[in-house]
């Protein structure tokens, strides 16, 4: 049976539909090539979603420095996204649970692996936690982003931002 078509719009969509407070978190590193993708995606989003619903981090490679401003925010959502080799074509990218992985084997610039800081924004927040993963077509050093990732990029700020404009779910 051949595995359906991953859509990343429609995983999204429905990763924020009963969304309350987000924290979006953008994680790599600045002079890694495509590594920089999820700090990119943050930095597009600045000035396009409601800041009093969704918290943007630039965390660069220290995702850990954030916890407590993650903590003090109170989200419902916690997004991470970057940078992982998926074995995809490159700019493709995938919604993922933390636990997920043990899955791939995910490449990272990272002072701690992020499946550890996910373990532990998990226990000290108890909300829901996704990786937006996406495959870099280049890691080595220098700036910029290969075309592929670039297109992929403006995509997903594209969706982010009409996704995170929604109103706040109600919850009763």
């Amino acid at each position: 049976m051949p595995e359906r078509e991953y859509n990343v719009a429609k995983e999204l969509r429905e990763w924020f539909r009963s969304a309350g407070r987000i924290v979006v978190v953008g994680v790599g590193n600045p002079i890694r090539m495509d590594d920089f993708v999820g700090l990119k995606i943050v930095r597009d989003l600045r000035g396009k979603v409601d800041s009093d619903r969704v918290m943007l981090i630039e965390a660069e490679t220290v995702p850990e420095n954030h916890v407590q401003k993650i903590i003090g925010f109170k989200p419902t959502h916690i997004t991470l996204i970057d940078a992982a080799i998926l074995g995809l074509k490159s700019g493709e990218s995938r919604l993922v649970d933390p636990e997920q992985l043990e899955d791939f084997p995910v490449f990272s610039t990272h002072m701690l692996p992020l499946r550890i800081f996910c373990e532990y924004l998990s226990e000290a927040t108890r909300v829901k936690i996704g990786l937006l993963l996406i495959q870099p077509e280049k890691t080595d050093f220098g700036e910029g982003l290969t075309h592929d990732v670039v297109e992929s990029a403006g995509r997903i700020t594209s969706i982010l931002a009409e996704e995170l404009k929604k109103p706040m779910v109600s919850r009763q």
